[in-house]
């Protein structure tokens, strides 16, 4: 369940009352998890795995009733504000025309009386924090051009005195983007807190790569396989795959690990670090790249004509796994398998995942099939990317549904999601977990993401109405007949 898909009169769901009364509803339902989408702040095309940012979070889950409550916006403020017509989606285009200056209204209130706690936050934060503030601050400047098309070549490479200079011409623009990290940060401190106290832990996402329009790339571009212009040499993707005849090109930098294995990984291990401070489990988007990963030639349109690499393996993921003993994580070993693959991740240690809407297609083997389940995996019926079951229902194979049907003994009286959430809870895996879609019954109109395509992809959200005591008392039936509530 993602945190844009709260609940909220203020177009997107926030870290405030709607996602406290979550947890409660979480809890009530006898369950221990809740895994979202990642919390960093999005670029073009609106995607989380498309951030600004390894470590900032989003400015737009900032909650404004809890900056009401503290003082730093009036009722009338926000009540002024459009933030939208359609409740079940999100419409970015007027979250960032009319959000950003009831912020801009809280920073000129709160800067001066939060100083103190801000100059804390921001030691604690050093090691990224300037560089993604004055980032932020160069791309209004700049008019929000990415940082390969700021007019000015010394402060597009980062070069010391531009950025000293540039510092002192945009300080206030700075210390807005550092505090709009402050209240996020403290908001997000506040919910982890009561999480915990409910006894819901929260699994947060990786992105494997980071975005080329980003603070990380420009402030330190040595880390990615980057020309002497800073242009990329090849970017990321995915070859033809069960989703796109093209594959998926996603266009991210691709990492220098010849570099990055000087310091021990150092830049992975800062990034995993900042993740810390969010999620209780991370998982790890697309483990297998760190095996082998898909590089297309910059410039190209679709990813067809990409070449495998090899990767770091177990040279970075063990660094990983060593370094963060007390902290567990979860491979997402989708899409091209390889022996190589899984003998990484049986190294590693971390759970793979088993997706049931991948288990039907009639492939000997299929170790998505649940009796194929080993114990220490995850169950999911799909992710983000895959449509909720009941939309799956309807764009499935015939065969695939046929076997569905058969190998789990779906029926009318119980419900086909109904039958496919049991198949997911008595599985062996450690972990189930479902779409709040899948409980709620939705179809395609709730998909989150459609790999491949741009434009109506992480706008879902859910009515207030919808987290009802009946439906918390037929998830916790299902978790206590399974074994697997508290």
């Amino acid at each position: 369940m993602p945190v844009f898909s709260l609940p909220s009169p203020y177009g997107i769901g926030t870290l405030g009352k709607a996602a406290k009364d979550f947890i409660d509803f979480l809890k009530a339902s006898k369950q221990r998890w809740w895994q979202i989408l990642p919390v960093g702040p999005t670029s073009y095309g609106d995607s989380p795995y498309q951030s600004f940012s390894s470590f900032a979070g989003n400015p737009y889950f900032i909650d404004l009733d809890m900056l009401a409550e503290d003082g730093l916006l009036t009722r009338e403020e926000i009540a002024s504000c459009d933030f939208g017509t359609d409740p079940q989606r999100v419409d970015y285009e007027k979250l960032y025309n009319n959000r950003y200056p009831l912020l801009e209204k809280a920073f000129e209130r709160g800067w001066e009386r939060d100083c103190e706690e801000v100059a804390k936050f921001s030691e604690e934060n050093s090691s990224w924090l300037a560089d993604y503030t004055l980032y932020m601050a160069l791309k209004k400047h700049f008019g929000q051009a990415a940082w390969l098309d700021w007019p000015e070549a010394d402060i597009r490479m980062h070069k010391p005195e531009a950025i000293r200079r540039y510092t002192e011409l945009l300080d206030r623009d700075v210390r807005f983007y550092t505090y709009l990290q402050f209240l996020f940060y403290r908001q997000w401190d506040l919910l982890r807190s009561y999480a915990k106290e409910q006894g819901i832990g929260i699994i947060g996402d990786i992105p494997i790569y980071v975005a080329l329009d980003s603070a990380d790339v420009w402030a330190a571009p040595e880390n990615f396989q980057l020309d002497e212009d800073n242009l990329p040499v090849e970017v990321a993707g995915v070859p033809p795959d069960y989703f796109n005849e093209d594959g998926q090109l996603w266009g991210n930098p691709l990492y220098n690990y010849e570099y990055m294995a000087k310091d021990g990984y150092g830049w992975w291990i800062r990034r995993v670090g900042g993740a810390e401070k969010l999620y209780d489990i991370i998982r790890i988007d697309h483990f297998r790249g760190f095996e082998s990963y898909w590089a297309v030639p910059y410039g190209e349109t679709t990813a067809r004509e990409g070449r495998w690499v090899k990767g770091p393996g177990m040279d970075l993921v063990g660094v990983l796994r060593d370094w963060f003993k007390d902290l567990r994580f979860i491979a997402e070993d989708l899409g091209y398998p390889s022996e190589e693959v899984r003998q990484m991740l049986a190294e590693s240690g971390f759970p793979g995942m088993r997706l049931l809407e991948f288990a039907f297609d009639g492939t000997e083997g299929n170790t998505f099939l649940p009796h194929l389940h080993i114990p220490g995996c995850v169950c999911y019926i799909g992710t983000h990317d895959n449509l909720p079951v009941m939309g799956w229902k309807e764009a499935a194979e015939p065969a695939e549904l046929e076997m569905a049907k058969k190998y789990l003994g779906l029926n009318e009286e119980e419900g086909f999601a109904a039958g496919i959430l049991r198949a997911g809870f008595s599985s062996v895996a450690d972990l189930f977990v479902a779409q709040m879609q899948d409980y709620l019954e939705l179809g395609a109109e709730a998909r989150i993401n459609e790999p491949g395509s741009i434009g109506g992809n992480w706008t879902w959200r859910t009515m207030p109405d919808v987290f009802t005591d009946t439906l918390a008392q037929r998830i916790a039936a299902f978790t206590k007949l399974y074994g697997r509530s508290k």
